[in-house]
């Protein structure tokens, strides 16, 4: 039996009064014209809690301790290459949101779960859904 050659993607839930933060893609191949939380790959000889740190400073320019985080929610996707995607939520940042990658966000607006947006990128929509109603692992394009 082989083992499956897998990626590693980290996102950041950030939530606050009924609202999630999310940007909308642009000038990127996967996603454009989609809202998104941030999100990004692991890199070599990094850990997940320090993975997810660097990513948030890169698109958000916010700073977060490795006590801020929890893992929230886990999926296994499934799309041209299999990935494990860890979602992790923050208790508290420091720093102002801003939109550190213009070139590939449109800006981090604050959009309410209760009436969220139809272009979302469909495995972070399920994600969302799952990691709000408490389920905590997930399955995304097996058939």
């Amino acid at each position: 039996m082989t083992r499956p050659d897998i990626h590693i993607d980290l996102h950041l839930v950030l939530l606050r009064d009924g609202c999630i933060l999310m940007g909308e893609r642009r000038n990127v191949v996967f996603g454009a014209g989609q809202y998104h939380v941030p999100a990004g790959g692991l890199e070599a000889d990094e850990t997940i809690i320090d993975g997810i740190i660097r990513e948030a400073g890169e698109e958000t320019g916010i700073t977060l301790a490795p006590g801020d985080l929890d893992l929230a929610y886990v999926m296994h996707f499934r799309g041209a290459s299999d990935r494990l995607s860890l979602f992790f939520t923050a208790k508290s940042w420091r720093g102002e949101i801003e939109t550190r990658e213009p070139d590939k966000c449109a800006g981090w607006p604050w959009l309410p779960l209760a009436a969220l947006p139809a272009n979302i990128v469909p495995y972070a929509r399920q994600a969302i859904a799952d990691l709000t109603s408490g389920k905590r692992v997930g399955l995304f394009g097996w058939s």
